[in-house]
């Protein structure tokens, strides 16, 4: 076999891989929709977005999921703040700032914190942080969008932080030595030189770890509260469209209204999802690495 037959066979193959990748995910699209859509001949798509109450056993039944939107999107921005800082913050120090050895005790942790399974971090939600809130606050519950955000928060921080660090990591090391040359300090050259060339991996693991903020379904269904109503404060329970969809998904009748609800609020979901994944690629191309730092 030539070299060039040996090429087109590994291209083939990866194609087949790559191609089998789209179709997968185009058939648990197709599912999604067919078993989403046919609810919307019942329910108007307005009154289904932006309709204020959830009670799918009542008679009628009531499929509006706003305060589901909503108790995603407080929960996702309140541990995106935290997340962001703490995630972008930590894969600065660890790129540029800390010694060798800090820097992989600091990696290793990083990524031990990656590995902890949602469940587990839901318990530690449940049985630490939730007594404290409510002790602490004299509050009537201590699962509420406080406790969903601050374990979201953690869950965020591992992506943040490895794709920002990868990120720097990738900034010529030309970039560095001309900041150097013109006689900046090394915070001088991380502000100006280093964050700026690194910006289009720093933004797209932003947007990345709040996709996965939004996208949990464990943490918030365990810590969140469960109460499907627009919240009035951070301390009120919630109950995101993940949670809703884990709850409720082995009670609803198969092919029912009820059934068909939760597979449209999947939809929602899904498509928010999309829309963070394009926006970090814009993101990516627009600010794309390039030798115009400022320095």
């Amino acid at each position: 076999m030539t070299r060039s037959t040996k090429e087109k066979f590994i291209k083939y193959i990866l194609f087949v891989f790559a191609l089998v990748s789209v179709l997968v995910l185009g058939l648990i699209v197709f599912s999604l929709f067919r078993e989403g859509l046919p609810i919307f001949q019942k329910v108007s798509l307005k009154d289904f977005l932006f309709g204020l109450e959830w009670y799918p056993t009542a008679d009628p039944p009531l499929f509006g999921i706003f305060p589901l939107i909503v108790g995603s999107f407080v929960v996702t921005l309140i541990s995106t703040m935290v997340a962001v800082p703490l995630g972008v913050l930590s894969a600065i120090y660890i790129a540029e700032i800390a010694p060798a050895a800090v820097k992989e005790i600091l990696k290793s942790i990083i990524e031990l914190l990656a590995g902890i399974p949602s469940v587990v971090l839901g318990f530690f939600g449940m049985i630490v942080v939730a007594p404290w809130l409510q002790d602490t606050f004299d509050l009537p519950t201590g699962l509420n969008i406080i406790n969903a955000s601050a374990i979201l928060a953690i869950m965020a921080i591992p992506t943040i932080s490895s794709i920002s660090e990868d990120a720097l990591y990738a900034v010529p090391r030309e970039f560095k030595e001309a900041s150097y040359a013109l006689g900046a300090t090394k915070f001088e050259t991380i502000i100006r030189v280093i964050i700026p060339s690194a910006l289009s991996g720093i933004s797209t693991a932003v947007i990345l770890g709040m996709s996965r903020a939004i996208g949990e379904t464990m943490v918030v269904l365990m810590v969140a509260g469960g109460s499907a109503a627009i919240p009035e404060s951070l301390f009120d329970s919630v109950r995101p469209m993940p949670a809703s969809i884990a709850a409720e998904m082995g009670e609803s009748p198969y092919r029912g209204l009820h059934y068909q609800a939760l597979f449209a609020t999947g939809i929602v979901l899904f498509l928010l999802t999309l829309i963070f994944n394009l926006i970090a690629d814009h993101l990516s191309h627009r600010f794309r690495q390039s030798g115009s730092a400022t320095l």
